[in-house]
């Protein structure tokens, strides 16, 4: 066993992590035919798709394009936007007009001189990310981050997507097939037969009978048949720091087609959780994120649709879908042979849309660390398991700042901000920037999920603010306050020339989808 070589993986469970996986890995490795690596994914017609997770992260057009995938057509098949950043409201005190950004884009100078000290000492009446970069300003007028000469994947401001969930996967499941020669097994997991060693040796399929495999990868969302049925790797939970554990999502239709197609994921705090607006070109995605422990399934109702009421949608809407989840990610990743990517990893909450893009740098960890034997397997389960435990601890951290910081009052609020809710690392953190900005410094790996401008953006968003007497403390050789403003009129100057030179989002998003876009 220990010298046998890897050349065949199995996927359970479709949905956008199952196929997505498949998609980078086939297009990684070579098929089996060429003396390549094997992939099967199997997909059980009983079991339905959630298909509610509408956002990603920039990093998904790179993932796109690795797997040879064409941007205008997923912008025609999957109904997709443009997606610049976040917009929170009402997170800081819930008055009307609290608002702020954290966009994609790094402030104009990021790493070239001390941005935040500047505008603490000089600028704090105008919001960070608006003083910052021009994103916010594209965002605020509904601007898409490109011109229909801009060839695809490539940007002017940096963006990810809002997407239908569903479409993406039958998207990523057509090119698979197609194109990648992923081997496609639809049929429902009865049992798993084991090695001596306890390795999976194959899959018990109610027609197909038994598929074997080397390396098997869990897709099978939070019920984690391989990973947490099986193999009974244990569960983490995290609700003692994040509370939220129901969700209440609908599509809303627009009033007119020719309706604004927002620029960024807009989250809106509530009494007992908040509420998020994505829109698509045809629709709406909004939705109800909450804590049973404050707040019930019947008020969360109310709250969402005189939510959607007061935002313009109609009064008729439709039942919402209603989700629980438990939040929290398991103790391991990568146990013997096999991985769990997407849900069956973990879920923490919609917040900061983080899901999708733990699916890919998932996907993608898989991919480089491929082993060759299932001698060398451990050792890349051990470093796998390092990083993503590294990974979901960041996640939690960047989650809970948001709710750390706000002076919204309440149970729900307040219980937020208890001492013994906050993760200790992060507390620290506050602690030290009380003094200085976030920096590089304290987040030193090479693949952060959240970079210290990130940071930046929520906390001075939120209205945190270091000492008195100590916004800028400037070391020897450092760029000084006329660098800084120096890069605040940069950002203005983009600001002034993107936006009459950058089309609207509808308008792009149109033209795509007739003529496509330059490759």
């Amino acid at each position: 066993m220990v010298s046998t070589a890897i050349r065949h993986v199995v996927i359970v469970g479709g949905g956008s992590a199952g196929w997505l996986t498949a998609a980078v890995l086939a297009s990684t490795f070579r098929q089996q035919e060429h003396g390549g690596l094997r992939i099967t994914l199997i997909e059980s017609p009983d079991v339905p798709i959630i298909g509610v997770g509408e956002g990603t992260w920039p990093t998904m057009r790179d993932t796109l394009r690795a797997a040879g995938l064409s941007e205008a057509a997923f912008f025609r098949e999957c109904d997709a936007a443009f997606k610049q950043g976040s917009r929170f409201e009402r997170w800081v005190t819930g008055a009307a007009g609290d608002h702020y950004f954290h966009p994609f884009a790094l402030p104009q100078g990021w790493g070239d001189a001390d941005l935040a000290g500047a505008w603490l000492e000089c600028h704090r009446d105008v919001p960070f990310a608006d003083l910052a970069t021009y994103q916010a300003h594209l965002c605020v007028n509904g601007r898409a981050p490109k011109q229909a000469a801009t060839p695809e994947f490539a940007a002017v401001a940096n963006y990810g997507y809002h997407l239908d969930a569903g479409k993406f996967g039958l998207f990523l499941k057509q090119h698979c097939l197609e194109q990648l020669g992923v081997h496609y097994v639809p049929d429902h997991v009865t049992g798993i037969r084991s090695h001596d060693n306890g390795d999976i040796a194959a899959l018990q399929t109610r027609v197909h009978g038994e598929l074997a495999g080397d390396l098997f990868v869990d897709c099978t969302g939070m019920q984690s048949l391989l990973l947490g049925k099986h193999y009974g790797v244990p569960f983490l939970p995290q609700r003692g720091i994040l509370f939220n554990d129901r969700a209440l999502a609908v599509q809303v239709p627009y009033a007119r087609e020719t309706d604004p197609i927002a620029s960024q994921t807009t989250s809106t705090a509530q009494q007992a959780g908040w509420i998020w607006d994505i829109g698509l070109p045809t629709r709406r995605g909004i939705g109800h994120v909450y804590s049973s422990a404050h707040t019930s399934d019947e008020q969360a109702e109310a709250a969402l649709r005189a939510y959607i009421a007061a935002s313009g949608g109609p009064a008729d809407i439709p039942a919402p879908r209603k989700l629980s989840f438990e939040p929290g990610y398991r103790e391991r990743f990568w146990h013997r042979n096999c991985v769990a990517i997407g849900l069956s990893s973990g879920f923490i909450e919609p917040l900061e849309a983080s899901a999708l893009a733990m699916v890919e740098l998932s996907a993608a960890m898989l991919a480089e660390e491929m082993p060759a034997t299932r001698a060398a397997m451990d050792i890349s389960a051990h470093r796998f398991n390092a990083t993503f435990s590294y990974r979901w601890e960041r996640v939690i951290d960047f989650l809970k700042l948001h709710y750390v910081l706000s002076r919204r009052e309440g149970e729900y609020w307040c219980d937020n901000r208890r001492a013994e809710t906050i993760p200790q690392r992060l507390s620290d953190m506050l602690v030290l920037w009380r003094h200085r900005p976030p920096s590089r410094a304290d987040f030193d790996r090479i693949q952060e999920l959240f970079p210290a401008a990130s940071y930046q953006y929520i906390l001075y968003g939120m209205g945190f603010c270091p000492e008195p007497g100590l916004a800028r403390r400037e070391r020897i050789g450092e760029p000084g306050a006329a660098a800084a403003d120096g890069f605040f009129r940069q950002a203005a100057d983009l600001t002034r020339r993107m936006l009459p030179a950058l089309p609207d989002n509808r308008t792009l998003i149109a033209h795509i989808v007739r003529h496509g876009l330059p490759r």
